[in-house]
């Protein structure tokens, strides 16, 4: 038989952010123990709302078939002595079997004969299993700060209410975290009163939505976008909506229905950023913006009941906004009265990291570093020095107390309010991007030297004391800092090496750095993240180890290789010179002696080294210009037509010939050819 299976755990509200994740892995720790327990079933979803996470299986079938299992004995020559009794061994395997030795049947193969047992194992029932399951899945929950209730000592993430296992019609009993299973569900808290009757598992969603639950988040969210979107284009307006926000508001609520709020217009001469995180973080309420992209004093939000004066669920949202908006106000005015330069006494009292110094040590030392980078890349070095000085000033700030999101944001418009150079304030916002992958590099060059040397400082400190990342913990968040530098190194096409920096940088702490591979460390560990920035292109792993086997340490070098190798890879020659320098590689690896300086042509004994050698001598004075432009791709290219001449030597050359002299000579010329390519990467490494 076929039906429908529901699970449903009724509980107090559960924590919004977290809800998405609960509701996936529970389902997929239910779903992977059907499977395991070969129950068949047509499709399966989750649900999740603020009081509930549920499982609903379809077309599954309410028993496991049943199974013939076979269970081999001993051999025969162990299981009988010369008289033809049982052993000890056969009667102990006869009985754990629950059979006689005359019932065990025998299994022969070309290796020998033994007793075996062939038996039907019954399948177990729905009612068998599901608890268990429900059990299981539940224990598997990832929950940080589990809770206790009532005089129970059970433990979850919140209280739970009910618990609901239905097949078909038919309520499975069960219980599981001190509750028992049964038809009963929970309504809306405000529209419904009382339980919800579940008669038919298969009427789930459609009971619930009649006591004003949407019990899908997908369509619950799907609903909020539609609502949105209605408003935008009544209002002619642009929301604010991140993915974040977005779930984190579905999680909250059972039965959207969005409203429109207003706020005082004086609140715009506060900049935008801060009033957008106090309303998006603290409210959960989506900002607007003017279709010119200007924040306007109305916002958009997510109630959880469907009033009959929505007017009143207005006011008093509008109510709760005000005095946070209000406080964003209070701050922006009272910051403005002190300037960036006169806060960079007060970094002298916060540590940046203990063994490392304060933060006004790291701002001087960020500002001597932007000045290095600034001459670096040719940008004015006296306001790379400034934007490094004041970098870490607006920490000090009422607002980024308030809303540390806005750090560096803040920054900008305070120098902006300081009579600083645009460029500087700018560079103030520029420091911390990117900050996430994908995120926006710093706009001009001064705001790319601050970026680079908070970054390089970071993780020079860290390093030098022997902090570096371990598994999945890196608290200075130092791999988002090296993907960071390499981003903005090769997308703004920035010549810079990260060998020098890193000395310079080195330089600056002095003596507070007790790691003495600090340099290497700092420089192996950035050439590590280069994998996942080129993999995240589908650039292939092996060519990206062909590149790294050189450890070029500069991004923008680093680069174009890549996309050389890259592009040579495509070419038809790519797999046959692999190859040979493979074996190039393999065959010198083997020679102890010396080679020559230069390829000797008096030597050749052969035609085909002939042939080779001035080959490769006319593709070299091509390629001399052509390496010194780093055009690295004209390179492999100019390299490839080597292809057909090296074939044919290692065709009819011997390359280990018996007259030393030969041999080394050919060996000189094979290795001045690999040379070439490795100036570049190693090809041998690349795969067909």
């Amino acid at each position: 038989m076929k039906d429908t299976l529901l699970i449903e755990i009724g509980t107090e509200e559960l924590p919004p952010k977290s809800l998405k994740n609960l509701a996936t892995i529970f389902f997929e720790q239910i779903t992977s123990q059907v499977q395991s327990a070969d129950l068949a079933y047509e499709d399966a979803s989750w649900f999740a709302s603020p009081r509930r996470l549920a499982v609903k299986i379809t077309g599954l079938v309410d028993k496991q078939q049943d199974k013939e299992i076979e269970k081999r004995g001993p051999a025969i020559n162990v299981a009988f002595d010369e008289k033809g009794e049982p052993s000890k061994a056969a009667l102990g395997w006869a009985r754990s079997n629950g059979i006689t030795i005359e019932q065990a049947q025998r299994l022969k193969t070309d290796k020998g004969e033994w007793l075996l047992h062939k038996a039907v194992q019954t399948g177990q029932t729905l009612d068998m299993l599901i608890p268990e399951m429900v059990s299981n899945a539940l224990n598997k929950l990832p929950i940080p700060k589990p809770m206790r209730w009532g005089s129970e000592r059970i433990q979850f993430i919140r209280p739970v209410h009910t618990l609901t296992m239905m097949y078909g019609d038919k309520v499975i009993n069960g219980e599981t975290l001190g509750v028992s299973s049964n038809n009963l569900l929970q309504g809306h808290r405000f529209h419904h009163e009382g339980m919800v009757t579940l008669t038919h598992a298969d009427d789930y969603e459609a009971v619930l939505k009649k006591a004003f639950v949407i019990a899908d988040y997908q369509e619950r969210q799907q609903l909020i976008i539609e609502q949105i979107k209605q408003t935008e284009q009544t209002l002619a307006v642009d929301a604010l909506i991140d993915q974040d926000l977005l779930d984190e508001v579905t999680a909250l609520v059972e039965w959207p229905v969005t409203l429109v709020g207003t706020f005082d217009e004086e609140f715009l001469q506060v900049p935008a950023e801060p009033l957008i995180y106090s309303m998006k973080d603290h409210q959960k309420y989506f900002p607007v913006n003017d279709k010119q992209g200007k924040l306007i004093n109305k916002f958009i939000f997510v109630a959880n009941i469907e009033s009959k004066a929505p007017e009143k669920v207005i006011f008093g949202n509008e109510k709760v906004i005000r005095p946070r908006l209000a406080d964003a106000e209070f701050f922006f005015k009272t910051d403005k009265k002190q300037s960036l330069e006169s806060r960079l006494a007060s970094l002298e009292s916060v540590l940046f990291q203990k063994q490392l110094g304060t933060l006004k040590a790291k701002s001087e030392r960020i500002a001597q570093l932007s000045q290095y980078i600034a001459k670096q890349v040719d940008e004015n070095a006296e306001l790379a020095y400034r934007a490094g000085l004041l970098s870490k000033t607006d920490l000090m700030s009422d607002m980024v107390l308030e809303f540390p999101q806005v750090q560096g944001t803040m920054g900008k418009y305070y120098a902006i309010h300081d009579g600083e150079e645009q460029a500087v304030a700018q560079a103030l916002e520029d420091q911390y991007r990117p900050r996430y992958a994908g995120d926006s590099l710093p706009e001009g060059n001064i705001g790319c030297s601050v970026a680079i040397a908070d970054k390089i400082d970071t993780l020079v400190g860290i390093f030098g004391i022997n902090q570096p990342p371990k598994g999945d913990k890196d608290p200075f968040a130092l791999r988002r800092a090296a993907i960071g530098l390499i981003r903005i190194i090769i997308e703004k096409q920035l010549d810079l090496d990260i060998e020098t920096l890193v000395a310079e940088s080195i330089a600056l702490y002095g003596d507070k750095l007790a790691n003495e591979n600090t340099q290497q460390d700092v420089i192996d560990f950035v050439l590590g993240r280069f994998r996942a920035h080129y993999q995240e292109q589908n650039i292939s792993v092996d060519v990206i180890q062909a590149v790294l086997a050189n450890a070029p340490t500069a991004p923008l070098d680093f680069d174009k290789r890549i996309s050389a190798v890259n592009h040579f890879k495509s070419m038809s020659e790519a797999e046959t010179l692999a190859a040979a320098n493979k074996r190039v590689g393999n065959i010198l690896a083997k020679f102890s002696g010396e080679l020559f300086t230069e390829f000797k042509p008096a030597l050749a004994a052969e035609q085909a080294e002939t042939d080779l050698a001035k080959t490769f001598t006319a593709i070299s004075e091509k390629v001399k210009p052509l390496q010194a432009a780093k055009d690295y791709k004209a390179v492999l290219s100019e390299l490839s037509q080597i292809k057909q001449p090296i074939d044919t030597f290692f065709d009819s050359v011997m390359v280990m010939a018996d007259d030393e002299q030969v041999k080394i000579n050919r060996l000189t010329l094979l290795n001045e050819i690999r040379n070439s390519f490795l100036a570049i990467a190693d090809i041998s490494l690349l795969q067909s």
